[in-house]
């Protein structure tokens, strides 16, 4: 009996956390941070092949996602509650280990990202605009050819930080769309617009794993704590 119960509450365990595992596989989030090695940093790093296999302009790589970015395409020192590094802020606000880095350019209407092996269903961000509006389009092809799947239109931002940096804070935009994405114009005034944690694979930004699957979770290990204290 014993030996069954164990058995049973052990498959609940594991067949709660494998549709977790599942999720967070599928969703991968930029979050622009470790591009510049020390903090605060400038606002001219190129991002370049960080997150491609390859290195930032100044050397630095990250994690291979199979993203690459346009020669425009920066990345910029976000400032916290305790330290102004830009006129560009998230206020101290949203997650505490993505506050030190954002997306934006600085010549041009737009910088181009690519992914070569593609992304599908969904697609998110977070952004800031407080002067100036921007767009962002999702294509099939790269470097922003093909079939446009989506557009975002992004409205201007309302500035509520005060004291640490005039753009702030950050909103969330995303949206699903069909097809399989391998390019993405950001576009916008230059100077006016920046982005962060941008995630694939969800049309809401940044990896949040679902509260009941982590309760059923916990829950399984539990009861097999409580079934081995009994047994002892």
């Amino acid at each position: 009996m014993k030996r069954n119960l164990k058995k049973h509450l052990l498959s609940i365990a594991v067949a709660a956390a494998l549709p977790l595992a599942s999720a967070q596989a599928s969703v991968i989030v930029l979050d622009f941070e470790g591009i510049n090695p020390s903090y605060p940093s400038g606002n001219n790093t190129q991002i370049e092949n960080f997150y491609n296999g390859g290195t930032s302009s100044i050397g630095t790589t990250g994690t291979n996602y199979g993203v690459s970015f346009g020669s425009n395409a920066l990345n910029l020192c976000l400032n916290t509650t305790g330290l102004d590094c830009s006129n560009t802020s998230r206020g101290g606000l949203g997650d505490p280990n993505s506050q030190r880095g954002g997306l934006f350019f600085l010549d041009g209407g737009a910088t181009t990202m690519n992914v070569a092996a593609g992304f599908e269903t969904g697609f998110s961000f977070f952004y800031s605009a407080i002067n100036q509006g921007g767009s962002v389009q999702v294509f099939d092809g790269l470097d922003g050819t093909g079939n446009l799947l989506t557009t975002l239109n992004l409205s201007p931002t309302t500035s509520s930080c005060q004291g640490v940096g005039a753009f702030c804070p950050f909103v969330a935009a995303g949206v699903n769309f069909a097809g399989v994405a391998r390019s993405v114009n950001w576009g916008g005034v230059a100077n006016q617009v920046v982005f962060d944690d941008v995630t694939f694979g969800s049309s809401t930004p940044g990896q949040t794993p679902v509260p009941g699957t982590l309760a059923l979770v916990g829950l399984g290990l539990a009861g097999l704590t409580r079934l081995r204290r009994r047994q002892k």
